[in-house]
């Protein structure tokens, strides 16, 4: 068995390439795309059996509850969630945890790692973690190069050089972009090209000393914002004004191009990055028509298609090499062959200043859910779901008056001064401007009917008092 690892997990993104079914909310690695797990879970869950630390996750702000929620779900204790205020890439990111070990008077070896990838063979995967241990336990910083399955132009390339021992580990000679279809085909012939992975392994002060040399700017900022990192419960704030000034950037650019002591570990475990609605057509099961049907699916005279009903029948008739992807409140319709083009369809979507773009009807939140039921001028309704024991803020609005039916469970209301206990078919009226809290003091789910009335309904129209959830 390796020396242990410290697992640090990239969970940001914007939830673009998947969509609909992948929102600004809920990006790709919190869905469950393909298993009965997230891509998250699927990432934490692989690592079951090295020798690992507690696992450190980046994600952004807004999706810090999801993050906690569903490691807590997969029976995973993380030492920590780092929290960037926006986006900066990945070599910011990895750079704040490689400090805020350092300040501890750790120095691990930090296995990088994405969690939207999909790996079948995870016994390959840990093999070549523990090759790759054996090079940045020697200073080297390795990156992960897939066996290529064939001549692919959506993935960056790195060329490998000579071997740097027995454990398998070789020189990187020289990182590519994605090539175009006549190149690709040589680099696979070729034998010596790999698929560029975004996976790491190096020791932390390693990367932080090739980072100075080659990023100094980078360097200078996530030090100035490690030394004032903001600490609350299980998450970690980086500085919003400090971070600010960091420039996006990814460690392929930062680091791994300009340094001398890059190393690559080949990697043939089944690995996809599912980028793609054509992507997940290649890794899912498929029916005689050379289909991939998920949900509530009739398919006639439809042959290899991928569609995938999340609430409702899709039915198709006469269709070939397409994608139908069905939610509550979006559906799209490509060629398969178009399925690059989804990011720039939702570019579209949120230029025009539509919603769909950024979260699902069903929204989750620390507590629980609420999903939009239904809304028209000056009115909105919800279904909203409470955790049992769990509890939303002490809030008011400004703007909205809030009537509560309770169609399942218990609720404790605090509405201004007073407290009452709501069961199965009663309900309640909640004024402007008054101070008011919604509990669920029991043992199963809450659930009830909010409709909202009022002259702004926004989710921004909410003061907070007191919250378990830091928030207020």
């Amino acid at each position: 068995m390796t020396a242990a690892f410290l697992p640090v997990l990239l969970a940001g993104g914007n939830g673009t390439r998947l969509w609909p079914l992948s929102r600004t909310l809920m990006p790709k690695q919190f869905i469950r795309l393909a298993g009965t797990d997230t891509m998250l879970q699927q990432t934490l869950c692989r690592l079951d059996g090295l020798s690992l630390e507690k696992p450190f996750i980046i994600c952004n702000e807004e999706h810090r509850f999801i993050v906690a929620e569903q490691a807590r779900q997969a029976g995973v204790e993380t030492q920590g969630i780092l929290l960037e205020p926006f986006g900066r890439n990945t070599a910011p990111a990895v750079a704040m945890v490689a400090f805020e070990q350092l300040t501890q008077g750790n120095d691990p070896l930090m296995l990088v790692l994405p969690s939207d990838h999909r790996i079948e063979n995870v016994k390959a995967f840990q093999a070549s973690v523990i090759e790759a241990a054996a090079a940045a336990g020697q200073g080297k910083l390795v990156t992960f190069g897939i066996v290529p399955s064939h001549a692919e132009t959506g993935y960056g390339y790195i060329e490998a050089g000579q071997p740097f021992s027995a454990s398998g580990a070789r020189a990187v000679k020289r990182f590519v972009e994605k090539p175009d279809k006549a190149t690709a085909e040589e680099f696979l012939a070729n034998g010596h090209f790999f698929w560029n992975s975004g996976m790491f392994l190096f020791r932390a002060s390693r990367y932080l000393e090739e980072l100075k040399a080659a990023r100094a700017d980078i360097y200078d900022v996530c030090e100035q914002a490690a030394q004032n990192i903001e600490r609350e419960f299980d998450f970690a704030r980086i500085p919003k004004d400090i971070f600010e000034a960091c420039p996006d950037e990814s460690i392929d650019y930062a680091v791994m191009e300009p340094t001398a002591e890059a190393a690559m570990v080949p990697l043939d475990a089944g690995w996809s990055d599912l980028g793609s609605w054509s992507a997940l057509w290649e890794v899912e099961e498929k029916d005689s028509d050379n289909n991939v049907k998920i949900g509530d699916v009739v398919a006639a005279d439809t042959r290899g298609a991928y569609i995938r009903a999340e609430s409702r029948l899709v039915a198709t008739i006469g269709l070939e090499d397409v994608v139908v992807v069905e939610t509550k409140d979006a559906v799209l319709v490509a060629e398969k062959s178009r399925v690059q083009d989804v990011k720039r369809l939702v570019e579209q979507i949120r230029g025009e200043k539509r919603t769909e773009h950024h979260c699902h009807v069903q929204v989750f939140r620390p507590w629980g859910d609420y999903e939009s039921i239904d809304d028209g001028a000056r009115f909105q309704v919800k279904r909203i779901t409470v955790k049992p024991g769990q509890k939303l803020s002490l809030q008011m609005h400004y703007h909205r008056a809030e009537h509560w039916i309770v169609v399942k469970g218990t609720a404790l209301v605090e509405c201004g001064d007073e407290t009452t206990l709501l069961t199965e078919n009663q309900s309640t009226f909640i004024p402007v401007g008054t101070k008011h809290r919604l509990i669920n003091p029991g043992k199963v789910a809450l659930e009830l009917i909010e409709v909202q009335s009022g002259s702004y309904l926004g989710e921004d129209d909410i003061v907070r008092f007191d919250d378990n959830y830091g928030r207020s």
